[in-house]
């Protein structure tokens, strides 16, 4: 009687589950074989069984790779705090000395003009190392412009106003102060919108001066404070305004002094057209010439700029620039396109650098298309008519210019033209140590030490080895022609040839 009412007791406790309950412990099951199998992918064999069944389970590529990730996770979140910023700052070590911190590439011919800028530039021998923060192209471009601005003072210039052939004008700003006599000069041609208080200007300046040349900057019509004369600005394929700059600072200097260019960004591009297309007045005028971040191939350069985000966003600042520039000199162009089918008013909304060249420059300087004008422009494929030694800085991650589009090729077969690839130092960058000095630049360093080394030339070597470069350059140009059987022209170039000869006996 008494299991009799014990069982009934029992039956009453434990009563039938519903099926909500049915569903949950089978849920409760399924969970527990879940987890069972987690713990079998962890592998913590405590029995032979158990580890037979892990390698089985590890030699599969899946199992693998879910182990490895989760003994990463799990080591990597109870990394503590301070020994994850060492692992972090240890990568980044070893990154910068693999991948940042390299020797510059000299794309030139085998001949005279490389085994003299090896010879006397040590500069090029040894690697760039780019501020350690601060390696990124677009970070490089900004913060060396904001590093410049902030800490270079005014440069008091002597302005010189040139007019020029057509009535127009333009200001050219002199620092002779402490120079020689027969200190030799440079001539310095600014980037797009730039002028001569331009931080990246007043960098190569103040280097000049301590190195004790003459520095005189070109200011391209327009710009530098100068009231517009004519109506007229300035695009990067017409090098007729500098061809008469060059002659009035050739006549203004003493006889005996040397005169040599640089140009900046598109003032590279004035500059290098100047030289491929007026060869022999240039080698007249002209000692040396050097020229910075210039876009080489205007074509991928302008794709280049307007790629998103940041690329496009520096676009759009040096595109407001030049709707500035002609907004302040509206007062002569709005009678002049007033009836015709340039609309001033479309062009002062321009957002980017292309938009504005089709719609006003190009149309200015009597193109049909803004291509015609950018094809015009581009330098990559005129370096063999350079006649004067040529030394070119650009970075292979300017945001302006890509990699792809640097002429290394034709640069390894001209006798004149060297170009200089850093790994990293963005456009007009280049900044380098801890705290980048604005004193001592990789840029200004290798401006300083090529002038130097080609103007005062006090050893006679660089004239020495620009005559052997000449000498090649005819021999070459001679030969190219007698090989497309233009007899005329050949013999002409072989007149030059043995006159160039004669002088050098």
């Amino acid at each position: 009687m008494f299991s009799h009412s014990a069982s009934r007791c029992s039956s009453a406790a434990v009563p039938l589950l519903e099926p909500q309950q049915l569903q949950r412990q089978l849920y409760r099951r399924q969970s527990q074989q879940l987890r069972f199998k987690q713990e079998l992918l962890r592998c913590p064999a405590r029995d032979q069984s158990s580890k037979s069944t892990c390698r089985g389970i590890h030699t599969e590529p899946f199992g693998q790779s879910v182990s490895m990730f989760h003994s990463m996770y799990a080591y990597l979140s109870h990394l503590p705090r301070l020994h994850a910023l060492g692992i972090a700052v240890f990568a980044y070590v070893i990154y910068y000395l693999i991948q940042v911190v390299k020797r510059p590439i000299i794309a030139c011919a085998d001949g005279p003009f490389k085994q003299y800028l090896i010879k006397k530039m040590p500069t090029l021998e040894n690697k760039y190392w780019p501020t350690f923060w601060c390696v990124e192209s677009r970070a490089q471009t900004v913060l060396a412009s904001l590093l410049r601005s902030k800490s270079l003072p005014r440069v008091n210039y002597r302005r010189e106003i040139l007019r020029l052939k057509d009535g127009g004008e333009v200001a050219l700003d002199w620092l002779e102060e402490g120079c020689d006599e027969r200190a030799p000069c440079v001539l310095i041609l600014p980037g797009l919108t730039g002028e001569s208080q331009a931080e990246y200007i007043k960098c190569l300046v103040f280097a000049a001066q301590q190195a004790g040349m003459r520095v005189v900057v070109f200011n391209n019509r327009g710009l530098g404070g100068i009231e517009l004369k004519t109506p007229r600005l300035y695009c990067a394929a017409n090098c007729e305004d500098l061809c008469e700059v060059v002659h009035h600072v050739r006549r203004t200097l003493p006889v005996d002094c040397k005169l040599g260019a640089t140009g900046i960004s598109m003032g590279g591009l004035i500059l290098g057209n100047y030289l491929a297309r007026k060869s022999d007045e240039a080698r007249i005028n002209l000692s040396a010439a050097k020229i910075i971040s210039v876009p080489w191939d205007v074509h991928k350069g302008s794709a280049s700029i307007e790629k998103p985000v940041i690329n496009n966003l520096l676009g759009r600042h040096l595109a407001g620039s030049l709707c500035r520039t002609l907004r302040n000199h509206l007062e002569v162009y709005r009678d002049i396109y007033q009836d015709s089918e340039i609309d001033i008013q479309r062009i002062l909304r321009c957002k980017t650098i292309k938009e504005f060249d089709a719609l006003f420059t190009a149309k200015q300087f009597g193109y049909a298309h803004v291509n015609d004008y950018y094809t015009d422009a581009t330098l990559h494929n005129k370096l063999d008519h350079i006649s004067v030694p040529l030394l070119c800085l650009s970075a292979a991650d300017d945001p302006f210019q890509p990699l792809d589009a640097i002429p290394i090729k034709a640069a390894n077969q001209c006798t004149h033209v060297a170009i200089v690839i850093t790994a990293r130092g963005g456009h007009i960058g280049f900044l380098e140590g801890w705290w980048p000095s604005t004193k001592d630049q990789y840029m200004s360093r290798l401006f300083t030490e090529y002038f130097t080394k080609a103007l005062y030339d006090e050893d006679g070597e660089f004239e020495r080895a620009s005559n052997k470069m000449h000498e090649r350059f005819l021999a070459k140009k001679t030969m190219e022609l007698t090989a497309s059987l233009n007899a005329p022209a050949a013999a002409v170039l072989v007149d030059k040839l043995e006159q160039h000869k004669l002088k050098l006996m």
